[in-house]
């Protein structure tokens, strides 16, 4: 029984499918059918492929999230974390930012909580890491990476610069790919600017536990792609994974050792462990699993797509492949999300659920700017592009992809002004901790004879 006199439609999780499907639901609707609401701990969705660009200066990074009050103007918007579902009472628990956790019942239920970076137990990760999975770690990697610089050109200290010019990724799908190329293009744009710092002080790793980066596109544009890194000064260690990194101490499976202030994972994800707390089922890997239908598999008021669930990929079942199952990226997500919305209406009404199926139409990245691969699918054809023109196919597919045209417009804004002004290589390493220096001003001075009495300690010491 819902609390409101409507029917009520809960997405748990606000990222791109929680954004379309509340969007399509509310399209299809009739005036005062439903009430959707959303549930996420941020009030904002993230385009995730353009987090590599963020992190280098590209883009703005106001201009990479969706606020989703915004956009869902006639939803219900709640910003906190959903704890346990009750599905034979049909209750939510919902845990707000602040406040006590209270109770939400529900008659229909999304679940959109995405994905996390996938992470091992690998000795100093934790302390050391940085991900690559928000608008924060983007932002926060720019400012790391820019400060590194400043220390480098500041210190007479070898073993200081060396650490602190030496920079790890680890992961070499789109994420890790991706994220390298752009960052190691930013670096070198920023070198010009410093006495004491060039491109040739650095050393960028990259570091997979395949045999190959960049297997979305295809063995032949991978190998291209791993060869361009290489070309640029990146060194490229395949079939090898980090054993620890305690203290920025980097050590490899494959015996190599560095130091670096600069440790970026993105080996992979896995679906939200929140999941494992809803009593849904759950195929091997802890996605949520669903019929071709979205629906969760055992329900007919539970639906889920994207990264955190299992959906069979009827086309490639068609082919002969019988467990083939929809990859987790924005391509299917975008269109998984219009036909969990449509069939959440359906069900509303009492009528017949249409199966999700959708050809791979290929897949595209960017290595730095005017650098790229793609891989376009028509039909039985392949074409494979490399440098400018995939970087266009990158930039024009994504531009188009991101959600709302206020988005749109102000990304290709972004672009516009970059083909005429230098790329910004400001650090504001300062906003992680905006209020220090006022509170460095703002303490009461120490009394005299404790002043005394600290200055005879740090000589003591």
């Amino acid at each position: 029984m819902s609390t409101t006199e409507r029917p009520r439609i809960l997405v748990v999780g606000g990222g791109y499918v929680g954004l379309y499907a509340a969007r399509r639901i509310q399209k299809k609707m009739r005036y005062g059918e439903a009430t959707v609401t959303v549930v996420d701990p941020r009030s904002y969705m993230t385009y995730q492929p353009f987090l590599p660009e963020a992190a280098a200066g590209s883009i703005s990074p106001r201009h990479v999230v969706v606020p989703l009050r915004r956009v869902l103007p006639k939803a219900e918007v709640l910003t906190g974390r959903v704890t346990t579902i009750d599905q034979d009472r049909k209750v939510a628990t919902v845990a707000p930012l602040v406040g006590d956790a209270y109770e939400l019942p529900f008659d229909y239920l999304v679940i959109a909580l995405g994905a996390v970076s996938r992470t091992f137990p690998i000795p100093g990760l934790a302390e050391q890491g940085i991900g690559m999975k928000g608008i924060e770690e983007a932002i926060g990697l720019r400012n790391h990476v820019l400060e590194q610089l400043d220390k480098a050109d500041s210190t007479t200290d070898e073993e200081i610069r060396r650490k602190a010019l030496t920079f790890v990724f680890v992961g070499g799908g789109f994420a890790g790919a991706e994220t390298i190329g752009e960052v190691e293009d930013m670096a070198r744009d920023a070198a010009k600017y410093y006495n004491n710092v060039s491109r040739e002080d650095m050393r960028f790793i990259l570091v997979d536990a395949a045999d190959k980066i960049l297997p979305e596109v295809g063995p032949k544009l991978g190998k291209y792609g791993k060869e361009h890194l290489e070309g640029r000064g990146v060194e490229v260690y395949l079939s090898t994974s980090m054993d620890s990194c305690v203290d920025g101490h980097v050590v490899l499976k494959n015996g190599l050792e560095v130091d670096s202030n600069t440790i970026v994972w993105t080996a992979g994800v896995k679906p939200n462990p929140a999941l494992a707390r809803f009593g849904l089922p759950l195929g091997p890997r802890g996605h949520v699993d669903t019929e071709p239908t979205l629906q969760v598999k055992g329900t007919d008021y539970i639906w889920a797509a994207g990264d955190n669930a299992q959906v069979p990929d009827l086309v490639g079942r068609k082919a002969g492949n019988e467990n083939a199952w929809c990859p987790p990226n924005a391509q299917h997500a975008l269109r998984q999300a219009k036909v969990l919305g449509d069939n959440v209406v359906s069900g509303m009404r009492g009528f017949p659920q249409k199966e999700y199926s959708h050809a791979n139409k290929g897949a595209v990245a960017g290595l730095g700017l005017h650098k790229g691969v793609a891989m376009i699918v028509f039909g039985k054809m392949k074409i494979k592009l490399k440098g400018r023109l995939a970087w266009y196919m990158h930039r024009g597919y994504h531009g188009m992809a991101m959600p709302t045209w206020n988005r749109k417009i102000r990304v290709f804004a972004d672009w516009t002004l970059g083909m005429f002004l230098k790329r910004e290589v400001v650090s504001l390493g300062a906003i992680e901790t905006p209020r220090e220096e006022f509170y460095e001003a703002a303490k009461p001075a120490p009394a005299p004879a404790a002043a005394q009495q600290e200055k005879t300690e740090a000589k003591a010491s």
